[in-house]
């Protein structure tokens, strides 16, 4: 980190010391760093297009292109696919490079429109692509080329222990990025064999990370794994609904049991579409001398933040976390802040940290105990 260096255009070598920079310093520096990089990105996509056109991979003794930035270019497989799909989609839509360059779009981005873009949508599409996440981005092209409906479906898994083979007429679908499934060939060359299935199970652990696809306007494929107990509590939830729910539907039963979720945890945590209280044992809605926030405090703080941190930043953006929120006091509790609705705002778990470190003195790093003081968690 100390040590690293960077080459200008002209050849020169400049050291530079992150280290050494100012918070503001190394703020701009990583700006300029990132525009730097998306317009190194675009001019290399702009060169493997000429290239790819002319052909002048064979000459260098490459089959193909891919072949090309892997072997003699040294990208990985996913660089070399993903920088070959957007140079293919940029020959067709120029305005694609003009978009890298300035950082409106990436490479996933390009790779996630790339099948849905058209002659009269391409610009439509890539103006609403710009700077979205992945997931958004998803959501776009699915709206733009919307799949059918998937069937409910529950299977039974082998287990771990016993693994399973895979037949060998199977043709072999590798994950690209971009949610592009292509044929193994396509990241594997004819000549370099698939690499084979480990004889022994993996000691890796199990990933029970869910899958989420759009498949259209406000449709989505779900995919995860349960366990035995779950199902079990899944169909006896359909039994139970079968006089409103006849045919069982999965969606519609996932959605009443979320639905009952978020309001029971809702309640527990902030307060939210609690019961209120009788005006006659109307509590007060702060004390000063207590750190317990009352309920109609959470409930409305809760509601005027949105359920969304509050916390902006010097560039007057707001932080976007939904996940891991606290009541923060505004005026720490122990400098004589109250628990009243304009002293506390929510706060996602890092940005409630962070102002207890600018406040009270950095800790120890993230393992520190937080402190008590500023921070009240949910």
């Amino acid at each position: 980190m100390n040590n690293y260096i960077s080459s200008n255009q002209r050849g020169s070598t400049t050291e530079v010391r992150p280290s050494s920079l100012s918070d503001h310093e190394l703020l701009t520096r990583l700006h300029q760093l990132a525009a730097r990089e998306s317009e190194a990105t675009a001019s290399l996509i702009a060169h493997l297009a000429e290239f790819d056109v002319r052909r002048l991979y064979l000459g260098q003794a490459c089959s193909s292109l891919f072949t090309y930035c892997t072997d003699v270019l040294h990208l990985s497989e996913y660089q070399s696919y993903a920088r070959i799909e957007a140079a293919r989609v940029a020959r067709k839509f120029p305005v694609v490079l003009e978009m890298l360059a300035c950082g409106d779009l990436n490479l996933t981005t390009v790779g996630l429109l790339s099948p849905c873009l058209t002659e009269t949508n391409h610009l439509a599409l890539l103006g609403a692509a710009r700077h979205r996440s992945k997931r958004e981005v998803a959501r776009l092209a699915a709206d733009a080329r919307p799949r059918p409906t998937v069937p409910d479906t529950v299977r039974k898994l082998p287990s771990a222990a016993s693994g399973s083979a895979i037949p060998a007429s199977a043709t072999p679908v590798v994950k690209a990025p971009c949610g592009v499934k292509l044929p193994a060939g396509a990241l594997f060359p004819p000549t370099t064999p698939m690499p084979s299935a480990p004889s022994a199970p993996s000691t890796r652990p199990s990933a029970r990370v869910a899958t989420t696809e759009p498949l259209g306007s406000d449709r989505y494929r779900i995919q995860f794994t349960a366990t035995a107990e779950v199902l079990e509590k899944l169909r006896l939830a359909q039994d139970l609904l079968r006089h409103q729910l006849p045919d069982g539907n999965l969606d519609r039963v996932f959605d009443r049991a979320l639905s009952a979720l978020i309001e029971q945890i809702g309640r527990k945590k902030f307060a939210a579409n609690g019961p209120r209280r009788s005006p006659q044992r109307k509590q007060p809605l702060a004390s000063k001398q207590s750190r317990h926030l009352p309920a109609e405090v959470k409930r409305r703080v809760w509601a005027r933040d949105g359920g969304r941190c509050s916390f902006v930043g010097e560039s007057e953006r707001r932080c976007r976390e939904l996940g891991f929120l606290e009541f923060h006091h505004v005026a720490p509790f122990a400098r004589g802040g109250e628990a009243t609705v304009e002293n506390i705002e929510l706060r996602c778990r890092a940005h409630n940290q962070h102002e207890a470190d600018l406040c009270f003195g950095t800790g120890s790093g993230p393992s520190s105990r937080r402190s008590s003081a500023h921070a009240h968690g949910s």
